[in-house]
């Protein structure tokens, strides 16, 4: 298994956490997508989703 990078853009840390979403638009309510972020991209990452109204759960990855 590769190893898991962080979907910040330009960041190429490991990946801690696992940030899952879902866009109500063009996705079931069920689907989840998922967003990779190392320590320091948690939140930002996290804050972009949650300002649309798009996170659904973050666990560790």
């Amino acid at each position: 298994m590769s190893e898991m990078i962080c979907s910040a853009k330009g960041c190429t840390q490991p990946a801690a956490w696992q940030l899952l979403w879902n866009n109500p638009k063009l996705h079931t309510p069920d689907r989840r997508k998922i967003w990779l972020a190392c320590a320091d991209h948690r939140d930002s990452l996290g804050s972009f989703l949650s300002a649309r109204g798009f996170l659904k759960e973050t666990q560790p990855a």
